[in-house]
């Protein structure tokens, strides 16, 4: 039961953390998880392309499915009810401290909008959002097309992954009236047929 509890605490101070410091969406949350996945060892990146793929096949934001499905996943050891409980943890974690700051940033906005020290604030957070972005874009490029292995040749290119991207790339571009939910159960279906 203690060895639980300490769970359920580090459990919410480390997607506490990440909540607190991944501005700019789910994505941006995936460098922490990486980085908590290797500190842990709770998951690898292969389960976090893994994440990534249902996460975002499901509805809700991206990070916060992703925190429901590893706090479920790691403290299901202990049982059903624990993984349950677990899966409640690890989202409040990631939201909590989003809500302190919109409470915080409520009630002294108002006051200083109009400074240009908060508007290059802004600017400054757009900024590291767009790098966060790119760095999860990569490392979910890497996992999908290349794997988990280390080091890059002609081999390991997973051929398949690389074909359909560039097939839902080009029907999203061309094709404007196609609805994203087509292509994420066109992608899933290919997924499971050819193994990918």
């Amino acid at each position: 039961m203690t060895a639980l509890l300490l769970l359920y605490g580090e459990m919410f101070i480390r997607f506490f953390l990440v909540g607190l410091f991944a501005i700019g969406g789910g994505l941006a949350t995936l460098p922490f998880l990486v980085d908590m996945g290797e500190v842990t060892g709770w998951f690898t990146q292969l389960d976090i392309s893994n994440m990534v793929a249902i996460s975002e096949s499901t509805p809700g934001p991206l990070g916060i499915n992703m925190a429901t499905y590893i706090g479920f996943q790691i403290s299901s050891n202990y049982g059903a009810l624990a993984g349950i409980l677990g899966a409640i943890i690890a989202p409040l974690g990631v939201i909590t401290p989003s809500v302190i700051i919109i409470i915080i940033v409520s009630k002294i906005l108002n006051r200083f909008k109009d400074s240009k020290y908060v508007q290059y604030a802004f600017y400054g957070l757009r900024a590291a959002s767009f790098g966060l972005i790119v760095s999860a874009l990569l490392s979910v490029a890497k996992i999908a097309f290349i794997g988990t292995e280390s080091g890059f040749s002609l081999e390991s290119i997973n051929w398949l992954c690389l074909v359909l991207s560039v097939i839902i790339f080009t029907v999203t571009m061309k094709f404007k009236k196609v609805h994203p939910i087509l292509l994420i159960v066109f992608a899933a279906v290919m997924g499971i047929i050819f193994k990918m």
